[in-house]
């Protein structure tokens, strides 16, 4: 039989490299991107990335260090009560005086600074989810009272409060990343399959009701039908992408970020990348991505027990789900849903959070299986 140890060795150095390799090409691209609007709206040219830096990069760090050291295990005891309070932050979103709002959705907390919500519950529902999973076991979760109506219950809390604000983008990957986690700890095909058309029927439901959601549907089916209108943001991100062709303009001389493509620091920054840097630069940031994904199944391959396996699944596709959804969108893959491309875009929430997230996988792989 093979000698299982566990015990503390070095972290996935590969995951930890290519981690703030992007990080670090996120920041000097932030810094490109943003400069006119940055110098436009607040008279400093390094507004958005200093802030970035301020309030997502240093408070990130802290957290990748503080789960890179703790017991990931505590966080399993901890899950329910981390739940409940990231939901109760997205509930403070609604009080007046407390959340504030940015464009047409009310996400954010104003407490002397920024704090989006949604960004923990991205972090928190994992958590809670690998740790239910783990307790209940395969059998209790594929069966229908024990595993798939409890799981549908807490996720609709979640769904409901995130269509209210409304950010049905966040809702969309917290969706999605939380049925990869159910599915791997032991899900019934059948209810999976249930849950997928549902989730369709009700997607339908919500563009029916929403004329700006059919809008984007529409424009995302036919975006020459109103390029000066609902379509201006798809064809201004494809205009920058595609005149970045194979080697791109050059560092520094995109022409979109001047008043042209609109969130130039925030969902859209991929497309400056594009527009700069060329088609092969912005593939590598694409390698870049997968690679980490690579490396994060691996670690979650060798887990040391289901708990860290179901997280490590969790934080990987979360990743992976929001920057296919970013990049899909200024492709032309998919509708245009608001969501930051993860590491890169402009959030210090955001950064911060990804960041603390990424402290647990490293934390579990120095203690995976050998």
């Amino acid at each position: 039989m093979k000698n299982i140890r566990r015990k503390l060795h070095h972290p996935d150095y590969r995951f930890i490299i290519t981690l703030f390799l992007i990080i670090a090409f996120g920041l000097i691209m932030l810094s490109s991107a943003s400069v006119s609007l940055s110098y436009e709206k607040f008279g400093n040219a390094y507004f958005y990335v200093n802030h970035q830096i301020i309030f997502g990069l240093l408070p990130g760090l802290a957290l990748f260090a503080f789960f890179l050291f703790l017991d990931y295990r505590i966080l399993k005891k901890m899950s329910f009560w981390l739940l409940v309070f990231s939901i109760a932050l997205l509930v403070l979103v609604f009080i007046p005086g407390i959340g504030a709002d940015y464009g047409t959705a009310k996400s954010w907390i104003d407490i002397g600074f920024s704090f989006q919500p949604s960004e923990l519950v991205k972090l928190t529902f994992i958590i809670y989810l690998a740790s239910w999973l783990e307790s209940r076991g395969e059998q209790k979760a594929s069966d229908l009272s024990e595993g798939l109506v409890p799981f549908l219950s807490v996720l609709g809390v979640i769904a409901v409060l995130l269509i209210l604000q409304p950010d049905i983008g966040t809702m969309s990957i917290i969706i999605l990343s939380s049925l990869v986690v159910y599915f791997v700890g032991g899900a019934n095909l059948i209810h999976m399959a249930g849950v997928a058309v549902a989730s369709f029927i009700s997607l339908i439901v919500l563009i029916k009701i929403s004329p700006y959601r059919a809008a984007r549907l529409m424009t995302f089916l036919h975006p020459e039908l109103d390029p000066q209108g609902i379509g201006y943001h798809i064809n201004q991100a494809f205009l920058a992408i595609g005149s970045g062709g194979i080697w791109g303009r050059g560092f520094g001389l995109s022409r979109q970020k001047f008043q042209y493509l609109p969130e130039v620091a925030g969902d859209s920054v991929f497309a400056i990348i594009a527009e700069e840097l060329g088609f092969i630069i912005a593939s590598l940031i694409i390698i870049g991505l997968v690679y980490l994904m690579i490396r994060g199944l691996k670690i979650a391959q060798n887990s040391p027990d289901k708990f860290a396996k179901l997280l490590v699944i969790g934080i990987i596709s979360w990743i992976m789900i929001q920057s296919f959804v970013n990049i899909g969108a200024m492709v032309g893959l998919m509708p245009l849903t608001g969501v930051p491309l993860p590491f890169i875009s402009y959030g210090g929430t955001s950064l911060a959070i990804l960041l603390g997230a990424c402290g647990i996988v490293v934390n579990i792989s120095r203690q995976t299986l050998e």
